[in-house]
């Protein structure tokens, strides 16, 4: 007789790495950013531009989203970027405007590293180092972040699997730091009428095969400004654990991403309506 595929189970996360797979921690890890708990109940919210171009547009685009009820600010000082003749962020004096809208607001900063030699210079300004999703696969980089011990969110690549994902935040975890925040971007796929597609599977699927909390950036994984609530709900609807959104004073200033960008208005607009998505799933949207 032949097998019924129906009554085949299959274990989710069975050949995962050691330390990132789900049984490592059953309990799931949460990553404490002064006082700030991600993967817990509470759904954590960082917003931000996503470059450091001024000191006005920093400090004015962070007062406004801490009102609104961010919990993090996030912010570019050293950008990637495609073009070698594009904005690469401000450097050093852009960690420092953070440093200082940080101090103003109470928000804890969330900024990208891009080289081993930046880490540990950028880790003296910022509460977590972001590794973006063209260094997801950067393994020295990936061996200093494990080193630092610094909280570290890692951006899903482009293009990458979810199990090359996974052993890319283990390169972390084996180098001895066990705060990783993982957060789905968006993934490179033949659609062009959107900048990436937004893969909420990963969500569900990376909460049953790791105990690292979840967030995700609807502004990359969609890279369209109307779009962007949608998804954010979405997202959270789906399980994940805080979100990652771009926020301009002026979008139509920004030096980069500004068609993915939030006016905040529309910003306060989401934040009221995540916390109703939130309610109804049995979570709260952290507030500090």
């Amino acid at each position: 007789m032949g097998t019924d595929s129906c009554n085949i189970e299959v274990t989710v996360g069975s050949n995962d790495p050691d330390l990132v797979r789900r049984s490592a921690k059953p309990e799931g890890t949460i990553v404490n950013i002064n006082g700030v708990k991600i993967g817990g109940e509470a759904i954590v919210v960082m917003a931000g531009p996503c470059a450091v171009e001024s000191e006005e547009q920093l400090a004015e685009t962070a007062r406004l989203v801490a009102a609104s009820g961010a919990s993090l600010l996030r912010g570019g000082a050293f950008k990637p970027r495609t073009s070698p003749y594009s904005f690469q962020g401000l450097g050093v004096q852009g960690l420092e405007m953070l440093a200082r809208a940080s101090k103003a607001t109470g928000l804890s900063v969330v900024s990208e590293v891009m080289d081993t030699r930046q880490v540990e210079t950028v880790a003296r300004y910022v509460d977590i180092l972001q590794i973006g999703s063209r260094n997801m696969q950067n393994f020295p980089l990936l061996k200093e972040a494990g080193i630092s011990n610094m909280p570290i969110l890692l951006k899903r690549g482009m293009m990458a699997t979810l199990d090359e994902y996974l052993n890319a935040a283990e390169y972390i975890l084996s180098h001895g730091n066990p705060n990783i925040i993982l957060c789905e971007r968006g993934i490179r796929t033949f659609e062009t009428s959107t900048r990436y597609t937004l893969d909420l599977n990963a969500i569900p699927m990376l909460k049953q095969r790791t105990h690292l909390p979840v967030i995700v950036d609807p502004s990359h994984g969609t890279g369209i400004r109307s779009l962007v609530p949608t998804m954010a709900k979405a997202s959270i609807a789906a399980g994940a654990d805080g979100l990652l959104i771009e926020v301009h004073y002026h979008p139509e200033e920004a030096l980069c991403d500004a068609s993915q960008s939030l006016f905040p208005e529309d910003f306060d607009i989401l934040m009221k309506d995540l916390e109703k998505v939130a309610e109804a799933i049995g979570r709260r949207i952290h507030k500090l």
